[in-house]
């Protein structure tokens, strides 16, 4: 499998194509923003028609898992899934088969000046491309 990862402001799937809204930044805040992941998996002959599971992970600088107060406690910023692919009846034999996900979010209570990763783990393995990472703007008296 490859994987590729994009934030954006927005993200859609239709028709089995990705629809990206404000695609590419890596710098936000300081104020909580909504925002997207594109994901583009490119799926393999030998992995198709079995189940695939993902997990997406919101991680700091260091690594750990991003926290956030809810009213059920503390809580990991996580998304999860399944997705499977079969080989489309008009592709030549070995064609690989592309699988586009977008996951929004609403804004999320970042801390600003701080990096953080987007992490997607697919079948227990992170996969090269599959990180995508980003910086929080510092405040600055003119946001306060």
């Amino acid at each position: 499998m490859n994987v590729t990862l994009m934030l954006a402001d927005a993200v859609q799937v239709a028709d089995g194509k990705l629809y990206i809204l404000g695609g590419g930044w890596t710098v936000t805040g300081p104020q909580p923003t909504p925002a997207g992941i594109a994901i583009k998996i490119e799926v393999s002959p030998p992995e198709f028609d079995r189940n695939h599971h993902w997990e997406l992970f919101l991680e700091d600088a260091d690594g750990q898992l991003v926290m956030l107060d809810t009213p059920e406690g503390p809580q990991s910023v996580e998304v999860r899934g399944d997705f499977s692919a079969t080989t489309p009846l008009d592709a030549l034999p070995g064609t690989s088969v592309v699988v586009p996900m977008g996951i929004n979010f609403g804004p999320i209570p970042l801390p600003p000046a701080h990096r953080f990763t987007w992490r997607l783990v697919i079948d227990g393995d992170s996969l090269e491309g599959s990180t995508v990472s980003f910086s929080t703007r510092p405040l600055t008296d003119d946001i306060l």
